[in-house]
C-alpha cells in the first residue's frame, strides 16, 4: 500500500531525472549526445505533464457530492475525518491519534552520502468521513495520500519521517463510491423463495398446521400452492424491509484506474499543486525540444 504520495514522488523523480541527464550531458561533453539527452528530457516531461494535467482536471471537473445522495460510481467527497473503530489508531513513531499514517526509518550510510531505508510501513485501517449528511467508510489501500502533517527528526544515525491524517482534519476524497446493503442489496427472489420453502419442509408439524386445511395429514397440490403464495409474500416482505434499511457507504480504489486520492488540503490547493507541476513539465518539454532542434540545426 505504498501508493501514498505517489504523484509527489513521480514529480520529484522526473525533476531529478532531468538533473541527472543534464549532468550526464556535461560529463560526456559531446555535441551529438546533447540532442539525444534533451530528447529524453522532453519525453519524460511530456508524460509527466499529461499525468499532472489529468489529475488537476479530475479534481476540478468532478463535483463534490453529499454522502446521503451520492450516485454510485466515481465521486468526490469532503467532510470531517473520523476513526472508524472504537479502538483508536495511533501512529507508529509518535503514538499520536490519527486515521492514517505512514512512517519511514532510515539509517545514515557509513560514507555520509545519504540514507538507506531500514523500515517503513503504512496503516491499513478503514477511515470514516462524515459530511453532516451521512458517513462513508474509506478503504485507503492503493490511495495517493497528500497531507500537511509531516514530521522529520534525527536520532543518532537514524532519520525518522512520519506522515499523518488527523481525526480533526477536513478530508478531501475522490474515488469509487458504492453502497453495500440497503436499496442496493443484491437480492435473489427465486433463491430466497426456495430456501424458505426448504426450511418449511423440514418442520413438517408447523407446515401441516399452517397449510393442511382438510386435516388429512397430507399437503395436496392446492394446499402446496397456498404455501408457495404465502412464502412469496414473506420473501417480498423481507426484501422490502432490507431495502428500506440504510446501506453502508464505501469509497475505494476505482477499478478503471482513475485517481484515488485522500488529502487534508483544500480542493483548490490540490488542483493548483498539479497545475503548477504541469506547467513546469510543459515548459521543460518545450524548452528541451527547442534546444534539441536548435543544436541539430547548428
Amino acid at each position: 500500500m505504498f501508493e501514498g504520495l505517489r504523484q509527489h514522488y513521480v514529480n520529484l523523480l522526473t525533476s531529478g531525472g532531468h538533473i541527472v541527464l543534464l549532468f550526464a550531458g556535461f560529463q560526456i561533453d559531446s555535441k551529438e549526445a546533447w540532442p539525444v539527452l534533451l530528447g529524453l528530457i522532453s519525453v519524460i516531461s511530456f508524460f509527466a505533464w499529461i499525468g499532472n494535467q489529468r489529475r488537476s482536471r479530475l479534481i476540478l471537473d468532478t463535483p463534490t457530492s453529499r454522502i446521503v445522495s451520492a450516485a454510485q460510481g466515481y465521486v468526490e467527497l469532503t467532510g470531517r475525518a473520523r476513526q472508524a473503530h472504537d479502538t483508536p489508531l495511533l501512529s507508529k513513531l509518535t503514538l499520536l491519534p490519527c486515521v492514517w499514517y505512514r512512517y519511514i526509518i532510515e539509517q545514515e550510510r557509513s560514507d555520509n552520502k545519504g540514507y538507506d531505508i531500514v523500515e517503513q510501513g503504512t496503516s491499513d485501517d478503514t477511515i470514516l468521513i462524515d459530511d453532516g449528511s451521512g458517513q462513508c467508510f474509506i478503504d485507503p489501500d492503493y490511495a495517493e495520500v497528500i497531507t500537511r502533517h509531516r514530521q522529520i527528526w534525527k536520532k543518532g544515525n537514524n532519520r525518522y519521517t512520519e506522515y499523518l491524517l488527523s481525526p480533526l482534519d477536513t478530508l478531501y476524497a475522490i474515488g469509487e463510491f458504492t453502497t453495500l446493503g440497503g436499496a442496493n442489496s443484491p437480492l435473489d427472489f427465486k433463491d430466497d423463495l426456495n430456501a424458505l420453502l426448504t426450511e418449511w419442509k423440514r418442520d413438517k408439524t408447523q407446515l401441516h398446521e399452517r397449510f393442511d386445511l382438510n386435516r388429512d395429514g397430507q399437503i395436496d397440490p392446492r394446499e402446496w400452492e397456498l404455501a408457495v403464495l404465502a412464502a412469496k409474500r414473506e420473501v417480498s416482505k423481507q426484501h422490502g424491509e432490507i431495502r428500506l434499511k440504510d446501506g453502508t457507504h464505501l469509497m475505494r480504489k476505482p477499478k478503471d484506474g482513475r485517481l484515488f486520492l485522500l488529502s487534508n488540503l483544500p480542493e483548490e490547493n490540490l488542483a493548483r499543486k498539479y497545475v503548477l507541476w504541469g506547467w513546469f513539465h510543459l515548459l521543460t518539454f518545450v524548452g528541451a525540444c527547442c534546444t534539441a532542434v536548435f543544436m541539430l540545426g547548428a
